[in-house]
């Protein structure tokens, strides 16, 4: 997962924009992909768990207008 992650930094947006908001956290190089590859881990889980495709846009939830 360490890899996929490492990976993920040139070809995924999302996975660049968290990781430089770790790095922007204090964490060094290491510590961020390691955050990178745990975050993909929970996808993972929850792309089975639910039985759904990933897709790099979630669905918005829309909030009903005020009144």
């Amino acid at each position: 997962m360490f890899l996929s992650a490492f990976a993920s930094l040139r070809s995924d947006p999302a996975s660049r924009a968290y990781y430089e908001r770790k790095r922007a956290q204090g964490k060094r190089h290491n510590q961020a992909v390691l955050a990178l590859a745990h975050r993909r881990i929970l996808t993972l889980y929850a792309m089975i768990r639910d039985g759904a495709l990933y897709d790099p846009q979630p669905a918005q939830q829309q909030l009903p207008a005020a009144a």
